[in-house]
């Protein structure tokens, strides 16, 4: 999120950036004349208050002369100033409504290293790590066509999409015996891998956050329509709607011709059918509260981001890095017809993530850390794989820069996104309010954030699945997980 202050001191450079991302819902300009309104909405609020106190002076002199028409005359426009008061106050609050709900919808601008480009067609090869294993012929021997994940596990009787679907709907799945237990493997040993090698503090955060949690991290408000709110089960919208009805009934029997004007003649039918009517408004209200709603994390970059929100650190104590294993959900809004086959675009699905707090001056450098930790565990796992840099066009919404990892999968004969490490900057230390005080002193300044998936369970089962198929149908364990799997080295139909 942008400071209006920054951007007044460098317009320029906050115009050039929103051209890159290809953001045309606002500019400098547009942003200047809210700013406008908002500070003369609050000159006019100071101003009136001024003259308030300027009247109070001048009160007290005309009661000292006994000039009391004169009192009077200063008391009445008093008077007037202070009923005007709440209108000026609110209209203030409208007009820095106004300005924060343009600014909140900005999205991060982009480094200057980052390539321009409208789609994923721009992004740039940074790296490629290994081989494909069909021609290394080390892997996929006798394997002709070889099989996607889906394929495999269904014939496998360990993959069950059918039952999930009767359990959930669509973009579920059941994992069975070997490959649920793979499953879990592959999420232990990354949690492993970035504890004990790369200096990250495991985390165990709540899957349930705030409104002001998913706004710090930028969930909130661009991405409402991709997440999943829930209300506890005592608030239930049958069970507000039956409570609010009871009350609202009792109401107009009660009080309602004292209360609602003219409402005593109607018949105990109509007053009911009013009643319901108000209890169905009452229930929107009380269901879209902030105070009893929460949201399923869609990955745990929000909460542990937000470990540090309404802070102010030491320098000393950075950087900070954190690391989690958890489920993630994602209502896939926007992924209508894409990736309906298998486990690749899921509601549900795990994921260990990575997420650090520096400083300025050294968050390029911890970008390029983060990266390297996220290579490692493909490199464990012996995965073919290249590294992009995402070009402007498609980049995330609050990333300055942003390295996305790719794995080969045979089945699919393609690359595939199995890992994103962005930096973002003070855009999210912004919303969170998250800041350090440097060692030389001086005001708090804002930290910088980054995350990284490291990497996503469900598609490195996918990759290790097809990597590692043989021509029989079997799954091959990577070396690697079998201490994990209990010295399983391979997977076959039970």
């Amino acid at each position: 999120m942008y400071d209006i202050k920054w951007i007044r001191e460098n317009a320029a450079a906050f115009d050039r950036g929103l051209e890159r991302r290809s953001f045309k819902e606002t500019s400098s300009d547009a942003l200047f004349k809210l700013d406008d309104a908002r500070r003369a909405a609050i000159a006019k609020a100071q101003a009136s208050q001024e003259r308030r106190n300027a009247l109070s002076k001048e009160i007290g002199k005309a009661m000292g002369a006994k000039d009391v028409v004169l009192a009077e005359q200063l008391k009445a426009e008093v008077a007037s100033l202070k009923e005007l008061q709440p209108a000026l106050e609110a209209e203030e609050k409208a007009a820095k409504a106004a300005l924060d709900e343009q600014l909140a919808a900005i999205p991060n601008t982009p480094n200057d290293d980052v390539p321009d480009g409208a789609n994923e067609h721009g992004n740039v090869v940074k790296s490629t790590h290994g081989v494909k294993p069909e021609e290394t012929g080390k892997r996929l021997i006798g394997v002709n066509q070889p099989k996607e994940h889906y394929e495999l596990g269904e014939a496998l009787g360990q993959m069950d999409f059918e039952t999930a679907a009767k359990l959930s709907g669509s973009r579920f799945v059941v994992l069975e015996r070997q490959i649920a237990r793979l499953s879990r493997a592959i999420g232990q040993f990354m949690l492993d891998t970035h504890t004990e090698e790369h200096g990250y503090t495991e985390v165990m955060p709540p899957l349930m956050v705030r409104d002001e949690v998913m706004f710090g991290t930028a969930q909130l408000p661009k991405f409402r329509d991709d997440q999943y709110a829930i209300t506890p089960g005592s608030l239930s919208p049958g069970w507000i709607a039956e409570k609010i009805r009871a009350a609202a009934i009792a109401e107009f029997e009660s009080e309602g011709p004292r209360t609602f004007a003219n409402l005593g003649h109607l018949s105990a039918m109509e007053k009911y059918e009013r009643a319901d009517e108000l209890a169905r408004r009452m229930l929107v209200d009380i269901v879209d509260d902030p105070g009893a709603r929460r949201w399923l994390i869609p990955t745990a970059e929000v909460p542990l981001t937000n470990l540090v929100r309404e802070s102010i650190l030491s320098e000393e104590e950075l950087p900070r890095r954190y690391t989690a294993l958890t489920p993630c959900f994602r209502a896939e809004a926007g992924s209508a017809g894409r990736d309906t086959r298998g486990m690749l675009r899921q509601h549900q699905f795990e994921k260990v993530e990575l997420v650090s707090i520096t400083t300025p001056e050294k968050s390029a450098e911890e970008h390029e850390r983060m990266l390297s930790c996220a290579e490692a565990v493909l490199k464990k796992l012996d995965l073919h794989y290249r590294v992009m840099t995402l070009c402007t066009g498609d980049m995330g919404f609050a990333s300055q820069k942003t390295y996305d990892i790719e794995v080969w999968l045979p089945g699919q004969k393609t690359y595939r996104e199995i890992s994103s490490c962005s930096v973002c900057g003070d855009f999210q230390a912004r919303r969170m309010d998250a800041r350090y005080r440097a060692k030389e002193g001086g005001a708090p300044r804002f930290v910088h954030t980054l995350n990284g998936s490291g990497t996503a369970v469900g598609r490195a089962l996918i990759a290790v699945m097809e990597n590692y198929q043989n021509a029989d149908g079997s799954i091959t364990v990577p070396d690697v997980l079998v201490p994990y799997m209990r010295g399983v080295t391979k997977i076959e139909k039970a």
